[in-house]
């Protein structure tokens, strides 16, 4: 099978890419800068020089495939243009379903998020679940606005496309603020945990498996949520301190505290342009209380998918880091 992915420089893409090639397909990934991307070709994958906001470099690197994933997206919570998320998340996907049609590619996977629902208020939503606002970064705004503004039409226009819809992706590779945050926990340096922030967590191996069951089983025209155990953040963190026999974070933090910081916060960038990412004031929102709760039932029924416990990963996922930092565990 000849297979196009966009986003493979990135942590779900990346790991996706090799799976399909260690399953004896052909894999060609459009990447913006192939100097970067040795590690892909070292992997057996083709590398097309390209971006998705440039059709015409899409429409070369995907000529041939009969099968598309696309992943790619912009994900700066914090900071960034908006502009440019836009481009990328919006423009871009579109780009790359139109590249398809025009192709006759026989079908998609795109990678959307159940970020699309923003702070779910401690209700669990589906696929069906509609919410239009307010959202609490331009990542949500825009991946929302790419799923139903882009992708829904145009499947419903006959383009041959299933959308998954992860939560939080976490595991060995990761590059996001919530690696960051366990870097710091297993230093000792994580002071504070939100309370009351809840997320669906999914292993990486889960969520790229549910990619390829997508892409295998999945009704065309169909979204499915491939989101993972339900587990508040603060919660998972004390589970990776006592595996990892070192102290959790001393202190808590709940939602009217964080967001009464963010305001303060979004005062201060006014004047002091440096402010990190972490704590500038759409990240400070972003975990100030809120829920990201959707049910992966349709994808467990119908892409017979079924992810992995929580502990489960995070043992994999904290043996890797603690060897990368050198830490062995006490006791």
């Amino acid at each position: 099978m000849n297979i196009f992915v966009t986003g493979a420089t990135g942590f779900i893409g990346g790991r996706l890419a090799r799976e399909l090639v260690a399953a004896g397909h052909r894999v060609r990934a459009l990447v913006r800068d192939p100097d970067k991307a040795r590690d892909l070709a070292a992997a057996g994958i083709e590398l097309c020089p390209g971006d998705i906001r440039d059709k015409a470099s899409v429409h070369r690197g995907m000529t041939g495939a009969t099968q598309v994933y696309h992943v790619a997206a912009w994900y700066r919570i914090g900071s960034g243009d908006p502009r440019e998320a836009r481009e990328i998340n919006v423009d871009g996907s579109r780009n790359v379903f139109e590249a398809m049609r025009e192709l006759g590619v026989a079908k998609g996977v795109y990678t959307s998020t159940i970020a699309i629902f923003s702070d779910t208020h401690g209700h669990t939503v589906d696929e069906d679940t509609s919410f239009a606002g307010p959202y609490n970064s331009i990542y949500e705004q825009t991946k929302a606005a790419a799923h139903h503004e882009v992708a829904v039409p145009m499947m419903a226009d006959g383009l041959p496309l299933v959308v998954v819809m992860p939560g939080v992706v976490y595991g060995p590779g990761d590059h996001s603020p919530i690696r960051d945050s366990l870097v710091l926990l297993l230093r000792g340096k994580l002071p504070v945990l939100p309370r009351g922030t809840v997320y669906c967590w999914g292993y990486i191996d889960d969520t790229v498996r549910a990619h390829i069951l997508a892409m295998e089983r999945g009704r065309i025209g169909q979204s499915y949520v491939i989101a993972g155990p339900v587990f508040e953040f603060a919660r998972v963190f004390e589970i990776a301190a006592a595996r990892a026999s070192i102290p959790p974070p001393r202190f808590r933090l709940g939602g009217e505290a964080l967001r009464k910081l963010a305001t303060a916060t979004g005062m201060l960038e006014r004047v002091v342009p440096w402010v990190p990412a972490s704590y500038r004031a759409e990240s400070l929102r972003s975990v100030a209380g809120t829920t990201s709760i959707a049910s992966s039932a349709k994808a467990q029924r119908e892409l017979q998918w079924e992810p992995r416990g929580l502990e489960e990963g995070l043992v994999e996922t904290l043996a890797y880091e603690m060897r990368a930092l050198g830490i062995t565990a006490r006791g």
